[in-house]
């Protein structure tokens, strides 16, 4: 994965985005799956209540049930950890990116959009669409349209996102 790093502050890319300052990510290892399923509760819980559907022990279990170090890796920011993600290549063209949590102390300061443009820049060099679900009325949503995401279907509880490769065929 593509990392971010910086001295301080905050810097830009070669088309002038905002990134945040150093961040990196590293490989899962099996002694995260609590710290990473302490993260997942946290910052699911409000659409979870929302939709009727949290679960103190579940939304734990539920992570811990699919973790797997092949394809997640931890974010680092400053060093410290600031949430994680999975990307899980799938039959076919696409890959799914899937736990992908940050720190609320992390979120909004663009590394959010950092971390994914990462995601996304090595999926189009690859020729992989990007798959993804996200809960209804989820302000995560909106990070994911920005970044060239549709909808593609979607259930009582789940939105199903994707975004084609270098986001061809994607309306203006």
């Amino acid at each position: 994965m593509d990392t971010g790093t910086a001295t301080g502050g905050r810097r830009t890319d070669t088309a002038g985005r905002a990134r945040p300052a150093d961040w990196s990510t590293r490989p899962a290892t099996a002694e995260d799956v609590e710290t990473i399923a302490e993260l997942r509760a946290e910052v699911m819980r409000p659409d979870l209540e929302r939709l009727g559907r949290y679960d103190e022990h579940r939304v734990r279990q539920r992570l811990r049930d699919a973790f797997s170090t092949r394809y997640s890796s931890v974010v680092l920011s400053g060093g410290e950890f600031a949430g994680c993600l999975t990307v899980r290549p799938d039959a076919g063209d696409r890959q799914w990116l899937e736990h992908f949590y940050l720190a609320p102390r992390h979120q909004g300061r663009g590394l959010g959009s950092a971390v994914l443009r990462a995601v996304l820049e090595r999926a189009d060099a690859q020729g992989t669409a990007v798959a993804l679900n996200v809960l209804r009325g989820s302000a995560a949503r909106r990070l994911y349209e920005r970044h060239g995401f549709v909808m593609e279907a979607e259930d009582p509880v789940d939105v199903f996102m994707v975004r084609p490769p270098g986001g061809i065929g994607l309306p203006l």
